[in-house]
């Protein structure tokens, strides 16, 4: 039997989390004061993802970078591809939030969209 210590980021609190584990099977979760957190360290254990948040470069806007950040969580090994795909990235101005960036970063089939309007120069 295998402990593993983990801290929730699911929500504001940062439960301590302890996991038992036997092999690669999680048979206990404690320490979690809702359901998030039992969730999050299952997840976390055996599928790990993440939210990217970045910066992408703009043409002819008032700012020459745009924050963009993954539409939803992606495979945590991909993080490099997807930093990776988004520094050959050059938008155009004029930005709105939410305007998607890249459709599927990295052949995760997620969005990389933009968080910041960014109007034209």
């Amino acid at each position: 039997m295998k402990t593993v210590n983990l801290t929730c980021i699911g929500c504001p609190l940062g439960c301590q989390l302890t996991v038992q584990m036997d092999g690669s099977e999680i048979v206990s979760v404690t320490g979690n004061t809702c359901k998030t957190g039992d969730r999050y360290a299952r997840k976390e254990l055996t599928a790990p993802t993440r939210i990217v948040t970045t910066t992408v470069r703009v043409t002819g806007g008032t700012l020459a970078v745009v924050s963009v950040k993954t539409a939803a969580d992606i495979p945590k090994g991909k993080i490099f591809a997807c930093i990776k795909a988004l520094q050959a990235v050059e938008v155009p101005a004029p930005i709105s939030i939410g305007q998607v960036i890249l459709p599927d970063v990295a052949g995760t089939g997620v969005a990389v969209v933009a968080t910041k309007n960014i109007p034209v120069k």
